[in-house]
């Protein structure tokens, strides 16, 4: 096995899996959704990011109201919404005599309209901060702004009328837009109401993430991820069971692969199909997990047949990476995602996610009757598998190791247990004594939290695992959210890897897990 960086990517198309994915193309439903409320924020230590959200009166109040120079107001729509927002504005007063100059800002959470944008400093495109300016040369207008956007509040700042004139605002509303068909989901009647309502939210996240593609956040990155979309689809599977979508996404990926074949992290969809020259090793090897997973729900042998040799060949370089000890080669660079988290070694998560694919390789290779390919995949388990025992294993600790500097992680117990590298009742103490030690090297986002609860229900820890979607998910929803978030950290509510809490995602695709756990493992 030898393992050779590609330092410069070339896009290898395949135009009849690009056409295939054209043709899954889905149909988009819109709603018309109005506000709810006029509100406004106040400064408060005791929420999340210091805002607090104050109810001024009913958004039918709006309109008897009139604004102009320097006057402002926010609404809540009372929900997440993601969608194109319109204005019908009418000028009171005298003829206008100049234009209305007027800034609109959005946020899916309370700080987005509270701090000034100009205020960021983070390390992520502030181009992603929600906001327009416009100049309205024509009064009364309706205003369909062109853009689609990811809100719960809108700002509206009249930033200059004229002296002869002001402004009111007969109607607001926003034109909702999801590929989810709502009308055949199944609802969830638990009896237990933290549970319920962790789904609900659930539910909510991944439908306002399901546009032309299963993007990872519908306020950025606004495309298609891979580790998103591998969980987006075990989500939807238990929920709107729309598997054309994954199916259409699984073809775009197999669309563009590089020169040796490998498939991106993430793909751009317009003006057309376009692979980000990001490749993650774990990011890659999930395309073989989905589309195992993908099989599984839909038994659409056809698909699998056509898609298996791209599946193959992630588990192929997956391999490549392999060193004669039987190792995934470890390096500083961002080669594998696992989790948001400088400190984290991803040498032995890397490790076992490669087992976890192989293990779901032999299963498809076997239904396919691939028996070549099945015997080497079998054969490199058996390899990789013992050399994890031998030179991860830390028998003293009782846990797993990473990296030269031995590093003890919750990233890598978490996936070494989903590898299933030792039987069942060693991987619940393994567990356990991940919980009781608690190491320093913590996870800090809903991806990998999910990963956590799957350990505890793949080692029977049922109750643990409810109990865990229930501090974690369920403080997420008492911290004031109406979709999970990309980033939660209890123990730092402020936490943000791009260094501002106003870039991060409020509504994110790999948070929507929790409605597949409770549904799948009827818990």
């Amino acid at each position: 096995m030898s393992y050779q960086k590609i330092t410069k990517h070339v896009v290898v198309p395949n135009t009849d899996f690009q056409r295939k994915s054209e043709e899954l193309a889905p149909q988009l439903f819109s709603e018309k959704v109005i506000p709810a409320k006029i509100v406004k924020t106040i400064k408060d230590k005791n929420t999340i990011h210091g805002w607090k959200v104050v109810e001024l009166g009913a958004f039918t109040a709006l309109r008897q109201k009139e604004f102009g120079k320097g006057e402002s107001f926010c609404l809540d729509f009372g929900q997440h919404v993601v969608g194109y927002l319109s204005l019908n504005i009418k000028p009171t007063g005298s003829p206008p005599d100049a234009p209305l100059h007027i800034r609109l800002t959005f946020g899916e959470m309370p700080i987005e309209v509270s701090e000034p944008f100009s205020s960021y400093d983070g390390w992520i495109s502030s181009s992603w901060l929600q906001e327009i300016t416009l100049h309205v040369d024509v009064l009364p207008n309706v205003i369909h702004l062109p853009r689609r956007y990811s809100f719960r509040y809108v700002k509206v700042e009249i930033l200059d009328t004229s002296k002869k004139y002001n402004v009111s605002f007969d109607e607001i509303y926003c034109t909702t837009v999801t590929s989810a068909d709502v009308k055949d989901l199944e609802v969830y009647n638990h009896s237990d109401e933290d549970l319920r309502k962790i789904d609900e939210v659930s539910i909510k996240t991944l439908q306002d993430c399901m546009q032309e593609v299963f993007e990872d956040g519908p306020k950025r990155d606004r495309r298609l991820w891979l580790g998103d979309l591998r969980l987006q689809a075990l989500a939807n599977y238990e929920t709107f069971k729309n598997n054309n979508l994954v199916k259409r996404n699984l073809y775009q990926f197999a669309a563009v692969p590089n020169q040796i074949g490998e498939v991106s992290a993430n793909l751009f969809i317009a003006p057309s199909l376009i692979p980000d020259d990001t490749f993650l090793y774990d990011y890659s090897l999930f395309f073989t997990v989905t589309l195992y997973d993908y099989y599984m729900a839909s038994n659409d042998l056809e698909t699998l047949e056509e898609l298996w040799d791209v599946g193959y060949r992630q588990v192929e370089i997956g391999l490549e990476r392999v060193d004669e000890s039987g190792l995934v080669e470890d390096d500083s660079s961002w080669w594998a995602f696992i989790d948001w988290n400088s400190e984290l070694n991803k040498q032995t998560s890397a490790q076992a996610v490669l087992i976890y694919t192989l293990r779901r390789s032999i299963e498809l290779a076997n239904i396919l009757g691939k028996y070549e390919q099945k015997a080497y995949l079998i054969a490199s388990l058996v390899e990789i598998t013992k050399a994890s025992i031998t030179y991860l294993w830390d028998e003293e600790e009782g846990l797993f190791i990473s990296g030269n500097d031995r590093q003890i992680s919750w990233a890598s117990q978490v996936w070494m247990v989903l590898s299933e590298v030792f039987d069942n009742e060693k991987n619940r103490e393994i567990l356990q004594r991940l919980i009781k030690t608690n190491p320093d090297v913590k996870m800090n986002t809903p991806y990998m939290h999910h990963h956590l609860v799957e350990a505890l229900l793949l080692v029977g820890e049922k109750k643990k695992a409810v109990d865990y979607l229930k501090q974690y998910w369920g403080g997420m929803i008492k911290e004031g959210a109406d979709t999970f978030w990309e980033l939660y950290n209890p123990a730092d509510k402020t936490y943000s890897p791009y260094g501002n809490n106003l870039i991060n995602s409020y509504c994110h695709a790999w948070s929507c897990t929790p409605t597949y756990l409770i549904r799948k493992f009827e818990l």
